[in-house]
């Protein structure tokens, strides 16, 4: 099988590196061809002119190529250029140093930080703005206004390059999740249709049918409605994966929860968590969930309420079972059975938040579990 590979979404920008280099190639031709008879050592000025002009068609080639822009790649241009830079002192004559003329790759050195910005980001094409800003000092064999204003616009250069590169390779990534999620929903919502015309059906007939038989019957009604419903969950509920940032997405979790006796409540968005976070909070509602089968009755229900306040997230399980008497967890936690204890007002404590316990006989139970969406970490 054949995998996709997605293209490179800054390839356009160095499409543009390619034309600046050829641009600030032909200025420093036309810089020579101005201070011809003026260098040092004019044979060696149009050598250099002449490795600019391979280089420029070799790197120009290169990186336009995906397969063939290797962070290597970037680091020797790097390397190259400021080595260019850094024969100035044996091509141009003492005069010429003195009227500040340009140094022998003149503005073609500014190529490498907008390169470096492409590939490594903000970082990348700072360093490299600043390491040719060094090589021009070191070049000029001094340090004034000129040479800092050059390495502030080197490094400006290389600055907004990268935060450009790095805006669009997190643009498509988004783009690319976006689209990945709509193709999901889009298979979701064709599975549902095909088995809600067949398996869900039929499941509901079995539920209405052994409900009006009674008797074993009934038992089967039961079951065929908690699959039914199990069902119906699976293929409209969205998959738990964590996303690019390590979260997922609790209501998606808590709606697979779901059955005949069990009713969850979430609000119309999404509700993303850590996924340590979700799975932590599944395990609690599960808990939860488990000793209302065990000491409710099999004729108990059950609710999940799903709310989302900004800064925290509530999630409620109720029931309408009997309620547990006073003093009973006490004494459960005296004879060491520390279900309640640590499965769930452990994990929560764990997670920074807070269980609270509202029961009572004749009343039902009710948890109320607060945590926090831990939001700022998104």
């Amino acid at each position: 099988m054949t995998v996709r590979r997605t293209p490179d979404p800054v390839t356009p920008m160095w499409r543009g590196v390619t034309a600046f280099r050829f641009l600030t190639w032909a200025f420093a031709c036309g810089t020579v061809i101005v201070q011809s008879g003026e260098y040092r050592r004019e044979w060696l000025a149009w050598t250099i002119v002449g490795v600019m002009a391979v280089w420029s068609a070799v790197s120009g080639f290169l990186y336009l190529r995906e397969r063939t822009r290797p962070p290597a790649l970037v680091v020797f241009d790097l390397v190259l250029t400021t080595g260019l830079l850094l024969t100035s002192p044996w091509v141009l004559s003492d005069t010429q140093f003195a009227q500040n003329v340009p140094l022998i790759t003149t503005v073609w050195a500014a190529v490498p930080p907008v390169a470096a910005g492409a590939r490594f980001g903000a970082v990348g094409g700072v360093l490299a703005g600043l390491v040719v800003g060094v090589a021009t000092a070191l070049a000029r064999e001094k340090f004034d206004i000129d040479v800092a204003r050059d390495g502030v616009l080197l490094a400006a250069a290389g600055l907004l390059v990268g935060m450009a590169s790095t805006m669009a390779r997190r643009s498509a990534a988004r783009l690319e999740q976006a689209l990945r999620k709509e193709a999901a929903t889009a298979e979701r919502e064709r599975l549902a249709r095909s088995i809600h015309d067949s398996v869900l059906q039929v499941l509901a007939r079995v539920r209405k049918r052994g409900n009006e038989v009674g008797g074993e019957a009934a038992e089967l009604a039961r079951l065929a409605g908690e699959q039914e419903i199990a069902l119906r969950s699976l293929v409209t509920t969205e998959p738990v994966k964590p996303n690019e940032s390590g979260r997922t997405s609790l209501r998606a979790a808590l709606q697979l929860l779901a059955t005949s006796s069990v009713q969850v409540s979430a609000p119309a968005d999404d509700v993303e968590l850590p996924a340590h976070v979700t799975g932590e909070l599944v395990a609690v509602t599960r808990e939860a969930l488990s000793n209302v089968e065990k000491h409710a009755g099999p004729d108990a229900h059950a609710w999940v309420l799903l709310e989302d306040l900004g800064d925290e997230v509530v999630v409620s399980i109720r029931d309408d079972g009997p309620g547990i008497p006073d003093g009973v967890l006490e004494q459960a936690a005296a004879d060491g059975h520390l279900g309640v204890v640590e499965s769930i007002r452990g994990r929560v404590r764990d997670l920074g938040g807070s269980a609270t316990l509202d029961t009572g006989p004749g009343r039902g139970t009710e948890w109320e579990v607060r945590v926090p969406s831990t939001r700022g970490a998104r």
